[in-house]
């Protein structure tokens, strides 16, 4: 039961990291912070969008529960809330993360 529970946490913080990465290289590439916003020109714009929501999301729940902790006062349970969801959609995303390096290592 611990070992499931330790890959579990391995698991979700594997997601995290991937949604850091991936939340920093769009800031470093656009200048400006990812969010939750799909508009585009283009269809590739619209599908970028999407890609970057879908697995830099929990990067962006996490940046804007702080930020909104710290700058707008919001009460702790808004920031808790925030961070479980966060967590879950971490875990998710970084069991995708998982099985692709698998994959790639030869090991699946």
């Amino acid at each position: 039961m611990l070992f499931d529970l330790l890959l579990v946490g391995y698991i979700a913080c594997a997601g995290f990291v991937a949604a850091g990465v991936l939340g920093s290289l769009y800031q470093l590439i656009t200048k400006e912070p990812p969010r939750f916003n799909f508009a585009g020109e283009s269809i590739l714009a619209f599908l970028t969008g999407v890609f970057m929501c879908l697995f830099a999301g929990p990067f962006i729940i996490m940046r804007n529960a702080i930020r909104g902790r710290r700058i707008e006062n919001r009460p702790l349970g808004w920031l808790v809330a925030s961070s479980t969801i966060a967590g879950m959609w971490s875990m998710c995303s970084g069991l995708l993360v998982m099985n692709v390096a698998l994959v790639v290592a030869g090991f699946h």
